[in-house]
């Protein structure tokens, strides 16, 4: 795992977005897991002015998302298909028949993971996967107690998450009580990953991730075992690592390679 500290969110999200735009130019047909919530928005920024300006396309690219609420129709405006669409799908040159996410209204959703699985698998696997992280340590919605072993399945939020997004709703009790996510297992089959990490909110779950046990009570530690894992984060989310100084020297030898 490299730790890549960054003065603020900007310089981070920027690095986030060229490693991924490194990527599309190396392999335009290349398959990425995308992630929703205020966390990569900024990133999503750079790479829509990267195909503005001519820089890339993403005209090859296919994406799968890691989540979507139970219950929330697409066209809902907290649902993760309509966030995708007004932050980055609607904004890039992206075929929208490429970009995948979980129905949230599936009648069988046992199926509809099934599904979901096979075709990623079918499309030779996530090449990257983005990634955000939640104040208790979850990645997607693998609350803590989750198999690091599980794949994509209908999951209960903790109250905490339920929180942590009630921002985004007009009251706490509009925020669903249950989702769709890719597990950890599926996670962490994808080739490379980027987890985005910003403010001293996130400061325990970085460094419980980084520096903890591997352990299901945070479901980011499972990253440790990944052999191409890449954690962007701002002085804010690094402050409470104990080798942080180790890791951004580190990273400097590891960026410039």
């Amino acid at each position: 795992m490299e730790i890549v500290i960054c003065k603020d969110k900007a310089e981070a999200s920027r690095k986030a977005a060229d490693m991924i735009a490194k990527l599309v130019k190396e392999k335009p047909e290349c398959v990425l897991g995308l992630a929703t919530g205020s966390t990569p928005v900024e990133m999503y920024s750079c790479l829509a002015d990267d195909v503005k300006a001519g820089k890339i396309s993403f005209k090859g690219v296919k994406s799968w998302n890691l989540d979507e609420y139970y219950g929330l129709p697409a066209t809902h405006d907290q649902s993760y298909r309509y966030f995708m669409n007004a932050n980055l799908f609607d904004k890039i040159d992206i075929d929208k028949a490429n970009t995948h996410v979980l129905n949230g209204l599936a009648e069988d959703w046992r199926k509809e993971c099934a599904d979901y699985e096979s075709q990623i698998k079918d499309a030779g696997g996530i090449d990257l996967q983005v990634l955000g992280i939640g104040s208790d340590g979850h990645i997607a919605f693998n609350e803590p107690g989750s198999s690091l072993a599980s794949r994509t399945r209908m999951v209960y939020l903790t109250p905490q998450t339920i929180q942590d997004n009630a921002r985004f709703f007009d009251k706490a009790s509009d925020v669903p009580t249950s989702a769709l996510s890719m597990g950890v297992g599926t996670i962490c089959e994808a080739k490379k990953v980027i987890l985005l990490a910003f403010g001293a909110n996130k400061a325990d779950a970085v460094q419980g991730m980084v520096e903890g046990g591997m352990s299901q009570y945070c479901t980011a530690s499972a990253l440790q075992a990944h052999n191409d894992a890449w954690v962007f984060c701002d002085e804010e989310a690094a402050s409470k690592l104990k080798l942080k100084d180790f890791y951004a020297w580190r990273s400097e030898i590891e960026m410039k390679g």
